[in-house]
């Protein structure tokens, strides 16, 4: 959205298009509709190559459901890939862009074999697979984290952080009672911020629906649950308390919501992390260490090796669900080490990320 919003101020007559695999496809058109309703969004078939981190190789060969699956999504990809060498041929960009999910492969390898320039951008601190395949034939790579964190050519690549709205930026005292009063927060007690990403994040959901009763007693409670398990939270938290709420998505205001929060608890998405050094926000990172090579473990410890976030172990956290709220407790209750905290997660934003992107998108064209 950043770097779209960047492009368009430079060429405002740019044709863009906006490809996404089904499954993000609702989440996706609900963001561009509160950026620009003539982006269109369209999907790609696409299958991803399942690795869990927690497992050895042995045992996800040994899991028939898990190998049969693999060989499923595996067709899928050649499937995405001829959807999108046919839909390349009749668009035919200047610049293919990609962020590294795994819709993201089929479509740079047309874009490869049309010869269409291609640029990538690597949010995690470990890049992905479709990355590290896609950077063979990169016209050009962009990434979030440092270059030391990656084998990327050098030549080829530059570090630029990661693309985030202007609107994610220290909040003012009067920005954040306006902010308050627009999401009908109560102005003087804390605001807890609790979120899993678009999909939401299950484990997350269920410690905080356990601990609910707690968490109210500590301050004001926003839940982003994701979309999958709305439904049940629903029925399980209240819809008439003043101290909590509960969303499954947010499309419009999230920037205005953390900008509100005293505490924000979250994964270890990428961008979501950058958005809240940008916030210079006290941050509580609970890693699902299960995804594939483990990134989110990677991404939370770049920031918790410079004191920058609190990171809790998500298997600690389900067999003592407690140690959520006091995490909590001890980033309200102390005042200055937590300010320091978010002081020293602030200097991992980068503003220009967004304008450096776009230079990039737009120099590779042929």
């Amino acid at each position: 959205m950043a770097v779209l919003k960047e492009i368009h101020s430079r060429h405002p007559k740019a044709d863009v298009r906006f490809w996404c695999d089904t499954k993000f496809a609702r989440q996706a058109t609900s963001l561009l509709k509160a950026y620009d309703t003539s982006v269109p969004v369209q999907t790609i078939v696409s299958g991803k190559f399942r690795r869990y981190n927690h497992l050895t190789f042995m045992q996800q060969l040994l899991w028939p459901k898990l190998v049969l699956l693999n060989i499923r999504d595996s067709f899928l990809v050649v499937v995405g890939f001829v959807q999108s060498f046919f839909k390349l041929i009749m668009w035919r960009p200047d610049v293919v862009f990609t962020k590294g999910g795994y819709v993201c492969l089929p479509v740079g390898l047309a874009a490869r074999v049309l010869r269409i320039p291609l640029v990538i951008h690597d949010s995690d601190a470990h890049p992905g697979l479709t990355n590290r395949v896609l950077s063979r034939w990169a016209t050009s790579i962009a990434t979030g984290a440092p270059l030391e964190y990656y084998t990327y050519p050098e030549a080829i690549s530059r570090y630029v952080g990661i693309p985030i709205s202007s609107d994610f930026h220290v909040f003012t005292h009067a920005e954040r009672q306006v902010a308050r009063q627009q999401w009908g927060i109560d102005q003087l007690r804390p605001l807890i911020v609790i979120t899993g990403g678009g999909l939401g994040a299950k484990h997350i959901n269920d410690v905080v629906a356990e601990t609910l009763h707690e968490l109210m007693k500590v301050g004001t409670v926003v839940l982003i649950s994701g979309t999958l398990q709305y439904d049940e939270l629903r029925a399980l938290t209240p819809a008439d308390d003043t101290r909590f709420q509960l969303h499954a998505f947010v499309s419009e205001g999230m920037a205005s919501l953390l900008g509100a929060a005293d505490v924000v608890v979250t994964r270890a998405g990428a961008t979501t992390m950058l958005e809240l050094a940008a916030l210079s926000k006290p941050t509580i990172v609970i890693p699902n260490a299960k995804l594939t090579g483990g990134h989110q473990v990677k991404n939370a410890k770049v920031y918790q090796d410079a004191d920058a976030v609190i990171v809790l172990n998500e298997e600690s956290m389900l067999n003592q669900p407690g140690q959520l709220v006091m995490a909590i407790n001890e980033v309200l209750n102390h005042h200055e080490r937590s300010a320091a905290m978010a002081s020293r997660f602030a200097r991992f934003a980068r503003p220009a990320a967004a304008k450096d992107m776009a230079d990039m998108i737009l120099a590779a064209k042929k």
